[in-house]
């Protein structure tokens, strides 16, 4: 099911080819709610960076409460990860593969494999985004019981192409790319994973133009960094009624994530005077790479 307003321009989107055929029998996972400042954080830096770790069936995040002088290494890390910095981001200084870069703006950084560290240079927030490679932060996730059993309808990671020129620092300033028309959001793609920072909305959704969509066989990580929103979400019934679950229609304040497990009909809507959502797939979706919205694809082919 997918209702796209005529002006939604996702409603030129081709149809995606799900990866593989899927039993109607197949259980449906529940979505998940996870505001992070309702639950105690999973780790404490000696300056008092506060980070929760929450995970997905193909990635991890970790959102800190971050505090100048913290440092957050990574050893021998099998493979790149990123650093997602929006208005209300702590400015950061990112050494990995031999480069430092300091950013203090709005921006998608990719560190390469290995052994790198991000220096908090001021307070502020630092979101970071793992693919279950990194499994030390898998188990120390918050909702890590959640996938004991994997999601049998999600499509494993398998992961994309090298980089061009090969892994690297890689530092992509949203101030070179605004928002713009004929584009949808700012999308950006890694080897395991694409993120899209939705453009900031200055007033409540309009409640007659939401977007009710699914994805046959991959996770939607809604990342609700301000205002409040909420989430609608209606399970697809499948054979077994026992399995049925009613519709969700909560409201969840930030900072948080709603995971949406495939294939669950699904819309968000922004409540709040205002708001911003970075929507975070992975690994990267094929509708939207075939798109041309992605803005690093220069550099990062498609499969």
């Amino acid at each position: 099911m997918t209702m796209y307003a005529a002006d939604d321009i996702r409603s030129q989107l081709a149809a995606p080819t799900p990866s593989r055929v899927i039993d109607a029998g197949t259980p449906i996972k529940p979505a998940q709610w996870i505001e992070f400042h309702a639950l105690p954080p999973s780790e404490v830096a000696p300056n008092g960076s506060r980070t929760w770790l929450a995970r997905a069936a193909n990635l991890v995040i970790a959102y800190t409460d971050a505090r100048a002088g913290d440092v957050f290494t990574r050893t021998g890390q099998p493979d790149e990860y990123t650093v997602l910095m929006y208005s209300e981001s702590a400015p950061v200084t990112v050494t990995g593969g031999g480069m430092t870069e300091s950013v203090a703006e709005e921006a998608f950084v990719v560190v390469p494999p290995g052994d790198s560290e991000v220096r908090v240079d001021g307070d502020g927030t630092l979101i970071r985004l793992f693919s279950p490679e990194a499994a030390d932060l898998t188990e120390g996730a918050l909702n890590a019981e959640a996938y004991r059993q994997p999601d049998e309808r999600a499509a494993p990671l398998e992961p994309w192409p090298d980089p061009v020129g090969g892994f690297a620092l890689r530092v992509y300033r949203l101030a070179d790319t605004p928002i713009a028309e004929g584009r949808f959001g700012r999308i950006f793609r890694t080897t395991n994973l694409m993120v899209n920072f939705l453009a900031e909305e200055p007033a409540p959704r309009n409640a007659r133009k939401l977007s009710p969509h699914h994805h046959d066989d991959f996770e939607q990580i809604s990342l609700a960094v301000k205002g409040r929103f909420m989430h609608h979400i209606r399970y697809p019934w499948g054979p077994d009624s026992t399995q049925w679950r009613p519709d969700e229609h909560r409201e969840i304040a930030t900072p948080s994530i709603c995971i949406i497990p495939p294939p669950a009909v699904h819309t968000t809507q922004g409540i709040g005077p205002h708001q911003q959502l970075i929507d975070i797939f992975a690994p990267p979706r094929e509708d939207f790479s075939a798109s041309g919205w992605v803005l690093n694809a220069d550099e990062y082919p498609a499969r």
